[in-house]
């Protein structure tokens, strides 16, 4: 089944939406890791979380 133009635009704001959310919270010191909690200071391991995430909800993101 092919995506339409509407469906595919609605899954980038998606995306683009849950990357600033998650990018935002990392600015502020309040993003964690997964299982141990811990707090996040890299900006390369706070930008896999905000894909993955993004992933995780539907954006259309390729692959890593």
């Amino acid at each position: 089944m092919k995506a339409t133009n509407a469906m595919r635009s609605l899954r980038k704001k998606k995306g683009q939406g849950k990357i600033g959310i998650v990018m935002g919270e990392f600015k502020r010191g309040n993003l964690h890791s997964g299982q141990s909690g811990k707090i996040v200071k890299k900006k390369s391991q706070a930008v896999a979380i905000a894909l993955s995430e993004a992933r995780r909800h539907g954006a259309n993101i390729p692959k890593r």
